[in-house]
């Protein structure tokens, strides 16, 4: 079949607008690093380098031309994207970043559905880090109905005064550009962009709004408010409703037996990460003068795969597209944007992480925010049978990284001993007392933990009562139920959307919400024995249904 060229030209639109990091920026990274390797002996310090290759050093498959069908879904799309910029002049790269990655996408899904016997996974890799990849455990349709477009968590609320459209999703949202506003102040985005989107993003609220009265909302409030963040909320609302388009339409024609779809999917590694930044590049609200900074971008990409590491056994029964695990990618690859996740949460932990770029508190309220949903597998799928042994954890020593060249020249991930700090600060040692008092058998696990999370922050100044409140259901909960042979997983999950609810807004409070998110973070997606990473065992089923929630 004919081929597009919508990857290469895709490529080449983020390569001419991409602004190298900052002096600035790379110096308080060696700052950061430099301080922890002093808690560290240096003939422990490095133990291995694992090489990661920009992104766009590689030129991105081309895919499969468009059918009828989606060349139809791409002049619905124009029209918009057109009306868009007529009104909003100056958004020429925002409105082609748009309509390439909806052909991309379309392109990928053609070409899936058109090759319903592609090889295998390439898992032949037998390097340390690969040798670190959990086993899947099993797991049924009927495991992940949290998933479902009518299930939870609705219930999770952040602005009780509008019931309609109150969703996890826009909390997610607005928990991130608080963290993020409490250091530089840019406002918060107003209500009716965050409505764009979220009336876009989940199918079932069309059930429990006025979808008209939304609209006038909407429309009201980009007649008095025209900004670029409005820009950039129709544009991602444009770029959502074409993939739930494309997305349902090959999905029911796999229902309906008209095509049989695979669960690898075509796309490699440069392709996955151009279609992920359109998925989130204007969704996380940035200043225009660091939108194209490659840090930013990085760290764009980056949340989308810790997305995806959660999510992937739901993706892979629901036969979503865009999930890295399920893509053409090497398995040696896959687990390298894993260990870059695990690597920039730590970097995220750190003091000199912060400051300097708006949105550096991304990744961490995004693994706090998933650990606190109920939405995603951390507590389920990350739960193994059985505590591995801590000593001589690969994972316990990946070294903080900002991951900067992730799309450029390139990221060098090291892995050494874990710092640890000699004696916990006050708050920590009170966190370490609570535990070893109500959940002894978890204690010299936990306090291990934190000393290492100490060491990449400094002392803690947090919420005891809070934060141990949600740890003692979450991660505590969680090693637990590994102790006990991964018994009691799918509890853990539901009951961290419970104590999410009821916490929410705690976690939001000054002076203490940056130091909570930072160390639930750590505790989310770092710690000891390493629920996000375990979250990545996959096991192909067939494709069924179309729970697709964003």
């Amino acid at each position: 079949m004919e081929r597009s060229a919508t990857s290469g030209e895709l490529a080449n639109v983020i390569k001419n607008v991409i602004k190298s990091s900052t002096d600035d920026f790379k110096q308080r990274e060696k700052i950061g690093i430099a301080r922890c390797d002093t808690a560290v002996r240096r003939e422990d310090r490095h133990r291995a380098i694992f090489p990661v290759e920009g992104v766009l050093s590689r030129t991105p498959r081309e895919f499969t031309a468009l059918d009828e069908h989606g060349a139809e879904r791409l002049r619905r799309l124009e029209a918009g994207l057109a009306v868009v910029q007529e009104d909003f002049p100056g958004l020429e790269t925002g409105v082609a970043l748009c309509r390439l990655s909806c052909a991309l996408l379309e392109g990928a899904w053609r070409e899936r559905a058109a090759s319903p016997d592609a090889p295998a996974d390439d898992d032949t890799c037998a390097c340390a880090l690969c040798a670190h990849l959990p086993e899947p455990l099993p797991r049924g349709l009927e495991d992940y109905d949290w998933r479902r477009s009518d299930g939870r968590p609705l219930r999770v609320k952040t602005w009780p005064e509008r019931k309609e459209l109150d969703s996890v999703l826009t909390g997610g949202w607005v928990w991130t550009r608080k963290m993020n506003d409490s250091e530089r102040d840019l406002g918060l985005r107003f209500r009716h962009q965050d409505d764009i989107l979220v009336l876009h993003e989940y199918k079932r609220v069309e059930a429990a709004i006025e979808v008209s009265e939304s609209a006038r909302r909407v429309r009201r409030g980009l007649t008095r408010d025209r900004t670029s963040n409005g820009a950039r909320a129709l544009l991602c609302g444009l770029y959502a409703a074409h993939k739930r388009a494309v997305d349902e339409y090959w999905l029911d024609q796999h229902v309906a037996g008209a095509v049989a779809l695979p669960q690898r999917t075509p796309l490699d590694k440069p392709s996955y990460a151009l279609l992920q930044l359109m998925d989130c590049l204007f969704w996380h609200v940035s200043p225009d003068e660091e939108l194209w900074q490659e840090e930013h971008l990085a760290a764009l990409v980056l949340c989308r795969v810790l997305n995806d590491m959660t999510d992937v056994r739901a993706d892979a029964v629901t036969g979503e597209a865009s999930n890295f695990w399920l893509s053409s990618m090497s398995t040696h690859d896959k687990a390298l944007y894993g260990a870059c996740v695990v690597a920039l949460l730590k970097y995220g932990c750190m003091p000199e992480s912060h400051g300097l770029r708006w949105n550096s508190w991304l990744m961490n309220t995004t693994v706090v925010w998933e650990g606190l949903t109920g939405r995603h597998a951390l507590w389920f799928d990350g739960i193994t049978d059985g505590l591995p042994a801590r000593e001589d954890c690969l994972l316990c020593g990946i070294e903080p990284n900002a991951c900067t060249g992730l799309l450029t020249g390139g990221v060098a991930l090291e892995v050494g001993a874990t710092p640890l700090v000699e004696h916990l600060g006050a708050a920590a040692a009170a966190l370490s007392a609570r535990c070893r008092r109500e959940q002894p058998a978890v204690w010299r696990l936990f306090d291990r933990e934190l000393a290492a999370f100490e060491a990449l922050h400094g002392e803690w100044r947090g919420n005891v009562g809070s934060v141990w409140e949600i740890l003692r259901r979450t991660y505590v909960a969680g090693v637990r139920a590994c102790l006990a042979g991964g018994r009691g997983a799918r509890a853990v999950q539901t009951d961290s959307g419970e104590v999410g609810a009821a916490l929410f807004h705690t976690l939001h409070r000054p002076p203490a919400c940056k130091e909570d998110t930072a160390l639930l973070s750590y505790m989310f997606g770092c710690a000891h024995p390493h629920f996000l990473w375990n979250a990545q065992g996959y096991a192909p089923s067939a494709v069924v249904g179309d729970w697709l929630d964003g």
